[in-house]
């Protein structure tokens, strides 16, 4: 039997407890080309993307959510939660291959299951952010800006709140985030503040990989 890239596997819904079957995908067929200037994966099968799934959609209450929820729930956002999701939601399942249009529905879902759970804004602004992805590969260029923004002033909240801290997105890496964000929208005057910013305190970066990046943004942002 020949092996498929996508594979079936059980999560629990982190609201209802309940055990539902998703769809992922074998690392072995995800094989990433090239990474945008925002850190988009360019996959070499486009048919493959790992994007697609990364967002898990419970098929008995509705609740959606990553890996990167935290488990626990502010005090009150259940309830909220119960009344403006699960009592609205049309039961139906996520499981199986994606289309685009499906991986949207999906992370359109978890962004407002998010907002209502009040996750941290470094965690929303991935999800704006991969939204715009999406939009992106379909050519739809108002969508994509409306969400690039979305994320952008998600990652300014993060950064001001500092609730990126104990995740895998450094203060730099956020700070990047939001010059090359706005540097897209077309707002240079808070991508000129966050790249100087940046490169004001390279010595103290870890990360040369961003320095280098936010170089080269600069020097292209200077030339527009």
């Amino acid at each position: 039997m020949e092996l498929t890239p996508h594979y079936e596997t059980t999560i629990t819904c982190i609201h209802c407890k309940e055990d539902f079957p998703t769809a992922k995908l074998r690392s072995k067929f995800v094989r990433v080309k090239k990474h945008e200037s925002d850190f988009q994966p360019v996959y070499v099968n486009p048919d493959v993307n790992g994007i697609y799934y990364n967002v898990f959609v419970c098929e008995h209450c509705g609740f959606s959510f990553t890996e990167d929820f935290s488990r626990y729930f502010v005090p009150g956002t259940e309830q909220i939660i119960q009344s403006q999701i699960v009592e609205r939601f049309v039961r139906r399942s996520y499981n199986g291959e994606r289309t685009v249009f499906q991986a949207l529905e999906a992370y359109k879902l978890a962004l407002v299951c998010g907002n209502l759970k009040k996750e941290k804004n470094v965690v929303l602004a991935g999800l704006a952010m991969r939204i715009a992805w999406l939009y992106r590969s379909l050519d739809n260029e108002g969508q994509e800006l409306r969400f690039m923004k979305m994320s952008r002033d998600y990652y300014i909240n993060s950064y001001t709140t500092g609730d990126y801290s104990s995740t895998q997105m450094s203060e730099f890496r956020v700070r990047y985030m939001i010059g090359e964000l706005s540097r897209r929208i077309g707002d240079n005057e808070e991508a000129t503040r966050s790249f100087s910013r940046i490169l004001e305190q390279q010595s103290t970066c870890l990360e040369p990989q961003i320095i280098t990046m936010t170089k080269e943004q600069w020097l292209i942002m200077r030339e527009e």
